[in-house]
C-alpha cells in the first residue's frame, strides 16, 4: 500500500464541507485527552499572539513550559493567523 494515510486524512478534510462531517471523524481518530491537548495548542498560540508570557501561559492552563515552548516553536515555523482568526471569531 503506497498510499500515505495523512495525506488521505488531509485530503479528505479539504473535501468536506460539514463541520459536523470533520467533527464525526476528528472524535472517531482522536482520543478526548488528544482533542484536549489540540484545543490547548491553540490557546497557547492565540495566548502568545496576544503578549501573554510563556510562564503565565503554563499556570494558566496548567501546562508544562515545554508544551508552551513547543506551541511557541511551531508558531515560529508555520503561520496559524488563518486558525486563531477563526478561533477569536468563534469565540
Amino acid at each position: 500500500m503506497s498510499t500515505d494515510p495523512y495525506r488521505s486524512l488531509l485530503n479528505h478534510l479539504a473535501s468536506c464541507h460539514d463541520s459536523s462531517d470533520i467533527e464525526m471523524l476528528l472524535n472517531a481518530l482522536l482520543t478526548d485527552k488528544e482533542q484536549f491537548e489540540i484545543a490547548n495548542r491553540i490557546r497557547i498560540f492565540d495566548l502568545l499572539e496576544r503578549g501573554v508570557t510563556q510562564r503565565e501561559i503554563s499556570e494558566q492552563l496548567g501546562v508544562g513550559i515545554a508544551t508552551v515552548s513547543r506551541g511557541a516553536k511551531a508558531m515560529q515555523i508555520h503561520d496559524v493567523s488563518a486558525l486563531l482568526a477563526t478561533h477569536r471569531r468563534d469565540a
